[in-house]
């Protein structure tokens, strides 16, 4: 039995949950022309003989431009006049002329005390809110008031969008700019917009809107700029990025917050320009400094993971737990940005998963959130597959309405391993239109594991047509393993050797490709290569325990370790990894093992989570057999009428008949089978053993030569047909062959040691049958 290889496992580091970078962000506001010296409708009360001479006089003063003065009257107009709601409006105002923005937000408050629904005071205090992280709450519910009053006000409405997505309300935000963009919104709400939908993961669409601001003749600069360059990068066009953020950073004098934003930006446009030495030293001045620790965090961060880089990971993960040490109430946006970022980091994992758990239990209909506390306790083998399905089918029922929480929950849903289950919601998200490229890639995994391999092709290609996909060496990891399924094993081999060459920096990259390579020269008979392989991996990675299951299994089917050497490391792994904790190698590992009775219960645990596994199928009947062969004739009779079209279950009939001796049921079941599928390689082989126990050399025969002629490198064919001559008294034709191959396992270097051993037994038994004593027994 072939070891199984999944290649579409430890996708998780391909699929990283967008970093938003909100929280520094907040501090300062996004660039917008907010800051003019005169809004619009903040235009002084009209001089009415109902209002005091003395706020009069206050409004005369601030007319002509003597700030100062009219703050000074308008104090003395409130003291006389404390029930005065144009003396308070014109203090507000005032104090906003003079720049005193502090003062200004407190006097539009005490004026909305008064006056609820005051209009200019709303709108105001709405547009102030951009200015300060703490101002942005009061901002948004003055907004909303005034939108409630007044629906049509695209202006609030975009600036409302504006702080909504500051808060990370990005829902909220879209759905406002989807109004306000419809209906020829100002060049600044414009601009609010297309950096709003660059920091919410739809890059193109801030791309059109940059560009659209643009065409009305404006320049793009503070802050606006940086998330510009993120559009550019994003989109394909790193070098122009790095070109405007330098620009940037050349007219700014002093390290404000707009220069850090402009380097930790910088520093991805670099990595992504293949300039890693710049993009690392970009970021020198931001450290040690503590208003930069978030820019500094993230830079590091994306840093690390694409260039495989685990020091500077680590260094972002502790700057991201001093930073929320260091608030005494961080926002629930800077948690979810350390829970995302700390969950790709496997040392860091557990600590992400009580960032979600918090989250969670504040946000309990949060279905985003939801998913990604699934997929983080999936990964750590916290909760079951069992139990992961059935949650998902709570999570996901029903889907969000909203086109941008669908968005949000399709990335979130692209983090968790594939299940069947999850097909059609796949498709269901893609046929609604949602920006997640990376679905794609799931539905081909679920087609692979269904052997629709032509669909699985025609998906990856959806994927590799998007500028994600493109970049992502994940889809020639599938690609290779489609060619593996279909045959074409060189053309596979050479697909993963191509990934190797390109020398990728994401190590779940490097990984898959060793264990893919390693599957296809074991289905290639060159064992002592495929194990060499996993050896290769072993020393990568000395602590990864699944890949030593893996490598256990191997070894021990090319009978290079013992039973007890493989059942030891079986055995560590079960005693250190929760019973939730179930990877491929596993099953593999235990599949291939002699049954035991002992391991029934773990027969029975996998086969909950993997019901259609044909090796646990077997070795649990197997089990049940040596206690009660027709229970277990049984048990394989009721899988074949449960599925009379399924392949799997005809082999899995085959091998328990032939397992217990019966090798006209053995026969029956591989011919069924064959009728099936024709071009069935296992089950020519399998049958072609039956024939050869039934001594019907003539049919094993012709058997093995159907296999050699879809695989004519099937080194298991190639020996058996030799084992045919033998077994007819032609051990010199046996001789030949086996010699034969043993040139042509030296001329791809993968010597097998057990065919030199078989070819020495021929050559004593020839020399015995003809009166000699082999000369190696004479001494």
């Amino acid at each position: 039995m072939n070891q199984r290889h999944d290649t579409w496992k430890n996708t998780r580091k391909t699929v990283k949950f967008r970093r938003l970078g909100w929280s520094c962000l907040l501090a300062v506001g996004l660039s917008g022309g907010l800051m003019v010296d005169l809004w619009p409708w903040e235009i002084p009360a009209v001089q009415a003989q109902t209002v005091p001479a003395s706020v009069r006089q206050a409004y005369t003063l601030l007319n002509r431009g003597l700030v100062n003065d009219a703050i000074a009257a308008f104090q003395r107009a409130i003291r006389s006049y404390p029930q005065s709601i144009e003396a308070k409006l014109g203090l507000a105002i005032a104090y906003r002329r003079a720049g005193q923005d502090a003062n200004a937000f407190q006097a539009y408050g005490r004026v909305l005390e008064q006056d609820p629904n005051n209009r200019l005071a709303l709108k105001t205090l709405g547009f102030l809110g951009g200015y300060r992280a703490e101002w942005q709450d009061q901002g948004i519910i003055a907004l909303t008031t005034l939108l409630n009053l007044e629906p049509n006000d695209l202006e609030a409405r975009g600036q409302r969008a504006l702080l909504l997505g500051y808060r990370g309300r990005f829902a909220e935000s879209l759905a406002d700019y989807q109004i306000v963009l419809q209906n020829n919104p100002t060049p600044d709400v414009i601009l609010g917009a297309a950096q709003i939908y660059t920091y919410t993961g739809n890059a193109q669409q801030g791309l059109e809107l940059f560009n659209r601001y643009r065409a009305s003749g404006k320049t793009i600069t503070g802050n606006a700029a940086v998330a510009y360059a993120r559009a550019l990068r994003e989109t394909g066009n790193p070098a122009q990025a790095i070109a405007i953020l330098q620009a940037q950073l050349q007219s700014s004098r002093e390290l404000d917050d707009t220069a850090i934003q402009a380097r930790s930006e910088l520093s991805q446009a670099y990595l992504a320009n293949q300039q890693p030495a710049e993009a690392l030293a970009v970021l020198d001045p931001l450290r040690g400094r503590p208003e930069a620790a978030l820019p500094l965090a993230r830079a590091l961060n994306e840093l690390g993971s694409k260039a495989n880089a685990p020091t500077l990971t680590q260094e972002a993960a502790a700057l991201y737990r001093q930073e929320l040490q260091r608030q005494t109430n961080p926002t629930p946006t800077l948690v979810q940005e350390v829970a995302d970022v700390l969950s790709g980091i496997p040392a860091e994992q557990p600590y992400a998963l009580q960032l979600y758990r918090q989250l969670t239990q504040q946000q309990p209909n949060n279905q985003i959130l939801a998913l990604k506390q699934l997929a983080l306790e999936s990964q750590l083998g916290v909760i079951s597959r069992a139990e992961l399905r059935q949650r998902l089918q709570t999570v996901l029922q029903p889907l969000p309405s909203n086109p941008v929480e669908l968005q949000q929950l399709a990335q979130a849903l692209s983090a968790v391993e594939p299940e069947p289950e999850l097909f059609p919601v796949y498709q269901t998200l893609l046929q609604a239109g949602v920006n997640a490229p990376f679905l794609n890639f799931r539905i081909a995994q679920l087609l692979i594991q269904q052997n629709n391999l032509p669909a699985a092709r025609s998906a990856l290609a959806a994927y590799a047509n998007t500028s994600a996909g493109a970049q992502d060496r994940a889809s020639e990891l599938l690609l290779a393993e489609i060619e593996r399924r279909e045959g074409n094993l060189e053309a596979s081999a050479q697909r993963y050797q191509a990934i190797l060459a390109s020398n990728p920096s994401d190590r779940d990259i490097i990984n898959n490709a060793l264990q893919g390579l390693a599957s296809v020269r074991q289905t290639q008979g060159r064992t002592d290569e495929s194990l060499a392989i996993y050896n290769q991996l072993v020393a990568l990675n000395p602590q990864n325990l699944e890949i030593q299951l893996g490598r256990a299994a191997l070894a021990y089917q090319a009978q290079r370790i013992s039973l007890a050497e493989a059942e030891a490391v079986l055995n560590t792994w079960l005693q250190t990894r929760p019973p939730t904790d179930t990877p491929p190698e596993l099953v593999t590992l235990v599949g291939v093992l002699p049954p035991d009775p002992r391991r029934e219960p773990l027969y029975n645990a996998l086969l909950q989570l993997d019901p259609n596994n044909s090796a646990l199928q077997l070795r649990s009947i197997q089990v049940i057999a040596a206690r009660s062969p027709a229970q277990a004739r049984a048990i394989a009779a009721q899988l074949v009428a449960r599925n009379p079209n399924n392949p799997s279950a005809y082999q899995l009939q085959g091998q328990v008949a032939q397992a217990l001796g019966d090798l006209d049921q053995a026969s029956d079941a591989y011919q069924r089978l064959l009728q099936i599928q024709p071009n069935n390689v296992e089950a020519l082989s399998a049958l072609g053993g039956v024939r050869f126990q039934q001594r019907r050399f003539g049919a094993a025969e012709q058997l093995y030569s159907q296999v050699l002629a879809f695989n004519p490198t099937d080194v298991g064919a190639q020996r058996s047909l030799a084992e045919l001559m033998a077994a007819q008294g032609m051990p010199l034709t046996a001789l030949q062959q086996l010699e034969q191959l043993q040139v042509q396992q030296a001329t791809t270097g993968t010597p097998d040691s057990s065919l030199s051993r078989r070819v020495q037994q021929i050559k004593e038994d020839l020399l015995r049958q003809r009166g000699f004593q082999p000369p190696w027994e004479r001494y």
